[in-house]
């Protein structure tokens, strides 16, 4: 459970991060993709290389739609209803898939704002994307 402190450090973070979404969501998706080449398989119809158009272009979709979580933080659950339908009825994305996605993306957001990722703030973005990931892979129940 996200406390008042957590919905605040991931707020204050996402408030540096939403400037950068395209670039944030295609590097995190470029370090997951590197690290954990098997979360290729479900993108077989991209180009998956560094940089390519479809990356950034999906990058910015899955940043988007963890700006909407931040957005509706008391309520994630219905902010991410339909993505998590998506996922799981017609994309079938294995749900340890956003766990690694989460990883990268923590990464990604140290590596440019290492000032801002304390550990209390690293913990924060941890529980919230736990969240994110608890919220998307609950339709698979």
């Amino acid at each position: 459970v996200l406390s008042s402190g957590d919905k605040a450090n991931v707020k204050s973070v996402w408030s540096k991060v939403q400037g950068h979404l395209e670039d944030y969501g295609a590097e995190t998706l470029d370090r997951m993709f590197t690290v954990f080449p098997q979360t290729k398989t479900y993108f077989s119809h991209f180009d998956v290389h560094h940089g390519s158009t479809q990356i950034r272009s999906h990058g910015k979709k899955v940043m988007l739609a963890l700006g909407d979580a931040v957005n509706h933080i008391d309520d994630i659950a219905t902010a991410l209803s339909a993505l998590s339908d998506k996922h799981a009825h017609i994309l079938r994305v294995d749900p340890v898939n956003f766990k690694l996605l989460s990883h990268c993306l923590l990464v990604v957001v140290a590596r440019h704002h290492p000032t801002l990722f304390t550990p209390d703030v690293h913990v924060s973005l941890d529980k919230f994307m736990g969240t994110v990931s608890t919220v998307l892979t609950s339709k698979y129940r």
